[in-house]
């Protein structure tokens, strides 16, 4: 566990607070409750804390940040369950203190974790979440691609995400609560569209071309120059030195602009790398039969991550929307408005309304 210190308490004072905590009603249809949403990633985590909407109609189109906080990787496959424990209590406990709220006025948690792959991952989550909070605090996890779908459909658990960023995958939801994955398993196991994919692609190129083993590319020189490296020999020690995602996925937008110039290696790594992305959302959609008996339904595919970024001349983005809509016209692509972590805590209050509207009836 972590220190927070004598501003946020310790644990036990959490749960005497929270049991006589009374909850004012606010002008915006808000109390002093909050919701905190959790987005983590390989990269970094993100956590952000929103009021607690009493009904659909308080809730606004953006939901108010009342606080947010950024803290490094917390997928225990890359740093272990240690390290990810204390980076998420880490964020939890700086965003409640920007937001001026301590522990007690938390009313519901959800918590969207890459690597959280399996109900034995989610199930390790949760009993750690319940030591940290008391009984009455409702608490969700779910893989890091669920949170990303909501930011996109704003809470609703319906379509398909695709996120590539350093890693990617494919996540989708049915109307009836099935759901379908696809990709997620890392470029060792074939996520050969993700950043860290493409720009080990370019990596491997760069060395088969210097070998005399492929073809010759300006990948070469712009990595060497990006990396301040003078030979591709040394591109070896590089790699190996730190090997991490993140590290060699920071290399794409080197392999994009070797393709707007036109090389023919570059655009091959691109043109595959978007094939392979798109074949990961019609994977997950036909699974699923998002788009309806005759293949042209209407349904919302969530775009997230830096590779997917509509900022540059070779729109991977694009490419891929236009490569599932050529299958699939009724994909509908999203930009999301606001970020995954506020599509977590946006999720957690949906769940809550579904649990207050089924328990009204029961």
């Amino acid at each position: 566990m972590n220190n927070y210190g004598e501003s946020n308490g310790d644990l036990n004072v959490h749960e005497k607070q929270v049991e006589g905590h009374d909850h004012c009603e606010n002008g915006d249809g808000s109390d002093n409750r909050v919701i905190l949403g959790i987005d983590g990633g390989t990269t970094s985590t993100v956590c952000v804390c929103i009021p607690l909407f009493s009904s659909s109609k308080s809730l606004p189109n953006l939901p108010p940040i009342l606080g947010r906080a950024v803290s490094g990787c917390s997928n225990h496959n890359s740093v272990g369950e240690t390290a990810a424990r204390d980076t998420l209590e880490e964020v939890m406990a700086e965003a409640l203190s920007k937001s001026g709220s301590d522990w007690s006025v938390v009313h519901a948690v959800c918590l969207g974790v890459s690597g959280v792959n399996h109900p034995t991952d989610q199930e390790r989550m949760l009993n750690w979440l319940r030591e940290i909070f008391p009984s009455h605090v409702k608490l969700y996890v779910k893989n890091d691609a669920v949170a990303a779908l909501a930011s996109g459909t704003m809470g609703k658990l319906h379509g398909c995400v695709l996120i590539a960023g350093t890693g990617c995958i494919s996540y989708g939801f049915a109307e009836d609560g099935r759901e379908a994955r696809a990709s997620g398993a890392g470029p060792v196991l074939g996520d050969w569209g993700s950043g860290y994919g493409i720009a080990a692609k370019a990596l491997t190129a760069v060395i088969r071309a210097h070998d005399g083993r492929g073809p010759q590319t300006l990948l070469t020189n712009k990595i060497l120059k990006a990396l301040c490296l003078s030979s591709p020999d040394e591109l070896i020690g590089w790699t190996y030195a730190d090997p991490s995602w993140a590290r060699i996925a920071a290399l794409v937008p080197e392999v994009v602009s070797c393709a707007e110039a036109c090389d023919q290696v570059a655009t091959k790594i691109l043109v595959d790398a978007v094939q392979d992305l798109a074949l990961s959302v019609k994977a997950v959609v036909q699974r699923l039969s998002l788009c309806g008996e005759d293949g042209n339904g209407f349904f919302p595919v969530v775009m997230v991550g830096g590779v997917l970024e509509a900022n540059r001349t070779w729109d991977i983005g694009k490419e891929v929307v236009k490569c599932i809509q050529e299958q699939f016209p009724g994909a509908h692509p999203i930009r999301p408005q606001v970020e995954p972590a506020v599509g977590a805590a946006l999720l957690a209050w949906n769940f809550l309304m579904k649990e207050s509207t089924e328990n009204s009836h029961s």
